[in-house]
């Protein structure tokens, strides 16, 4: 996978700019890039409907062993989308086979066209 330039948050990688060329080209609303979701914590969606609460995460390197499938790696993702879960975040986890072959805009439409709940309410009354 090709490294951000000048670091997290400028520019983005090549499977991040062909995911968002594809999102352009479905006619898809254009997403925040690196939404910080929450703080203080550092995280971050790599694209993200802030409104809808949807967010699009890009794992790349998956068959060779990068970050995301190693332990620490693994382990942090988990926890992080974990939060983002029970936030109320509905995370859509795409690898590049997914951004290349539609899936991950098929299931972003699919996402920002179904009601975040049944009927809006919350499961558990506060």
């Amino acid at each position: 996978m090709t490294r951000r330039a000048g670091g997290r948050g400028e520019g983005a990688s090549e499977l991040e700019s062909i995911a968002l060329n594809r999102i352009e080209r479905a006619g898809l609303p254009p997403p925040v890039r690196e939404h910080r979701f929450a703080p203080p914590r550092m995280w971050r969606m790599d694209l993200a409907y802030p409104g809808a609460m949807v967010a699009v995460e890009i794992e790349g390197a998956v068959w060779i062993g990068g970050r995301h499938t190693r332990g620490a790696g693994f382990t942090n993702d988990c926890r992080k989308y974990g939060e983002a879960t029970a936030r109320g975040w509905r995370v859509i986890r795409c690898t590049r086979e997914m951004v290349e072959d539609g899936t991950m805009v098929d299931l972003l439409k699919r996402a920002l066209e179904a009601p975040h709940a049944d009927d809006g309410s919350p499961i558990l009354a506060p």
